[in-house]
């Protein structure tokens, strides 16, 4: 049977690329980290590292192992979780990993209501994006995470979703630019946006409208993206969590009818969640009311 200790320690080598990193993160004496990860070649008779100039490297069964580890230890660790759960005890820390605009707004907020309701005394943030974020949580390194529809990996029976907001897009103009002009007008444009997801959404929406839009400059950071925009630099397409979080005062700003993204909590493993976990997702709810409340303009 594996030892859950050696796959952490596993897990550190393959995360900090080094026994030495390892040995740091896990609080451990190098000789150890090299003795356990001995014991686990040992216990699977498979070779998991090997030298790679002065360093070392995971072998493919090492990251394969590697990559089922974590999985492992989250499982674990949401056990932990659920049991303290079940037998009343607190949970100090409650752990939150969103998207960026989220982070910036709905856990901003969370987190304070949180500290307000003495709800856990370390609330920990993190930056990461939906595809990184659940992968977190699966690996135990988060409670919550906040994430956005289209995603990648978005179909695991493990995980829980809460809906928080349907988040509407905007079509970004400079100052002064004619405000009746919609999507099919700015055909021609010169087009911003980063990559991945946001590159996804604009491509879609401008197709939908009849056209293929020119990506001229590259920008991931929704504050550039504004910025660019402000500068008549070219157009762009942003959700209005972003917009909410950082406002440009020379962007306008309209609402494309019908287009939407949908920003969920999601927690794993089986409920109920621990107190503080299940209070962080009521916070971020009771955030997201707000915001939709409240909206953009």
């Amino acid at each position: 049977m594996l030892d859950a200790t050696r796959l952490r320690v596993l897990v550190a080598v393959a995360r900090y690329g080094s026994v030495t990193a390892a040995a740091q993160a896990l609080n451990y004496a190098q000789p150890s980290i090299s003795h356990h990860m001995a014991r686990l070649e040992a216990e699977t008779g498979a070779k998991l590292i090997e030298r790679s100039g002065r360093g070392i490297r995971l072998t493919e069964a090492g990251r394969l192992l590697a990559e089922r580890a974590e999985e492992i230890l989250g499982r674990l660790d949401a056990a932990e979780a659920e049991l303290a759960a079940h037998v009343g005890l607190r949970q100090d820390r409650v752990r939150l990993v969103a998207f960026g605009a989220a982070l910036a707004t709905m856990g901003a907020a969370a987190a304070t209501a949180m500290a307000a309701e003495r709800a856990a005394t370390d609330i920990q943030l993190t930056q990461a994006d939906p595809a990184r974020a659940l992968h977190m949580l699966r690996a135990g390194e988060a409670d919550v995470a906040v994430v956005f529809r289209p995603m990648p990996d978005d179909s695991q029976p493990d995980l829980r979703y809460r809906e928080l907001l349907d988040d509407p897009f905007y079509l970004l103009r400079p100052e002064g630019q004619d405000a009746a002009a919609g999507l099919t007008e700015l055909a021609g444009q010169r087009w911003i946006c980063g990559g991945g997801p946001h590159r996804d959404a604009v491509t879609a929406l401008c197709r939908s409208a009849g056209f293929v839009p020119e990506i001229a400059v590259s920008a991931d950071d929704y504050v550039a993206v504004q910025a660019l925009v402000a500068a008549r630099v070219g157009v762009s397409i942003l959700p209005g969590l972003e917009l909410r979080a950082s406002r440009h005062p020379k962007v306008e700003a309209t609402e494309l009818a019908g287009a939407r993204r949908q920003v969920l909590a999601v927690s794993y493993g089986e409920p109920p969640d621990p107190p503080a976990t299940a209070q962080l997702i009521e916070a971020l709810v009771r955030s997201a009311e707000s915001i939709g409340r409240a909206g953009v303009l």
